[in-house]
């Protein structure tokens, strides 16, 4: 019977063969866009139904505070995200105003979008305060020999070197013209003066390292944020002496805070040894130039690298 009636053809446009021909250029062309632009509407009605729903899921009670210092966050990176330094005032206005119009949306339906917009404009404008508020020279150009006095702020122990922050009082040198405020400068281990001491000494210095590719880490960012115009090392001795003024409230407790450090490191170190003592005062105080590099290793590839990062 099946020999009689023969092979029966597939009906068109089954998938009965393994072999056949692309349809004409048209006819795929006209397929392809109504594949593309057919889904892509009701895709994107679906994806909005889903977004409200999901929004009015978070506006039940409390549900939304959380998510104005993530708007808050979201205006500061876009401030660092900025070509170029925003104007001061008009910033701030712009928050003002978004802030006055969420009060007066209070009662109604757009008082959500206007909180979370007004939050976003606010993280913008303390962005944009702080770094009027911050403003400082930096260096542009190396300096090979500077005469610097000032007193030490901070004293940072490290495996190799010691650095410290100089608040500068005086600076002199050929072919000076640049006056900063700040600098790290570093210096061979176990010589960094005391905090809060009054020194002079003759530096090196050079700009604050900018990235080394497109979107690599910036320290001159975090310098500029700290104050800190310029880096460099120190040439020749450090000689402490008397300051011509008081270096005031800040400083005394951040010598301190130093001596505290230093006092609570002493008391570990005389108590335990070994790998035990280094990781017990770099969490307490931050010094981790007594870790070893095979637990320092072991730290990072366990994960837990960043409890070291911010020890102290």
């Amino acid at each position: 019977m099946a020999e009689r009636d023969g092979p029966r053809r597939p009906a068109p446009g089954a998938a009965g063969g393994i072999a056949g021909v692309w349809p004409p250029r048209g006819a795929a062309q006209g397929a392809a866009q109504g594949a593309l632009l057919a889904p892509s509407g009701a895709a994107w009605s679906a994806f909005l139904e889903r977004l409200r729903a999901l929004v009015r899921a978070e506006a039940g009670a409390g549900r939304l505070l959380p998510w104005v210092p993530v708007a808050f966050g979201t205006g500061i990176a876009l401030y660092f995200a900025a070509s170029s330094e925003p104007v001061l005032w008009v910033s701030v206005a712009t928050a003002v105003g978004f802030c006055v119009t969420a009060f007066l949306l209070r009662r109604g339906r757009f008082f959500v979008a206007a909180v979370m917009v007004a939050a976003m404009t606010a993280g913008f404008a303390t962005a944009t305060v702080r770094t009027a508020r911050l403003g400082h020279t930096v260096l542009t150009r190396p300096i090979y020999s500077a005469s610097l006095s000032g007193f030490v702020e901070t004293r940072d122990i490290r495996e190799k070197t010691d650095r410290f922050v100089l608040r500068v009082t005086a600076m002199d040198g050929p072919r000076l013209s640049t006056r900063l405020e700040r600098v790290r400068l570093s210096v061979k281990k176990g010589t960094a003066p005391d905090v809060g001491s009054f020194v002079e000494l003759k530096a090196r210095l050079l700009p604050p390292l900018t990235p080394l590719r497109p979107g690599a880490y910036d320290f001159s960012r975090d310098l500029f944020f700290q104050g800190i115009g310029a880096s460099g090392f120190v040439m020749g001795a450090i000689r402490v002496s008397e300051p011509p003024e008081a270096g005031g409230f800040r400083l005394r407790y951040a010598a301190f805070m130093q001596g505290l450090r230093d006092g609570i490191d002493a008391r570990i170190r005389s108590r335990l040894d070994g790998d035990r003592r280094a990781i017990a005062t770099a969490l307490l105080t931050g010094r981790r130039d007594a870790i070893t590099e095979p637990v320092n290793d072991a730290m990072f590839i366990s994960g837990l690298g960043h409890v070291l990062s911010i020890s102290g």
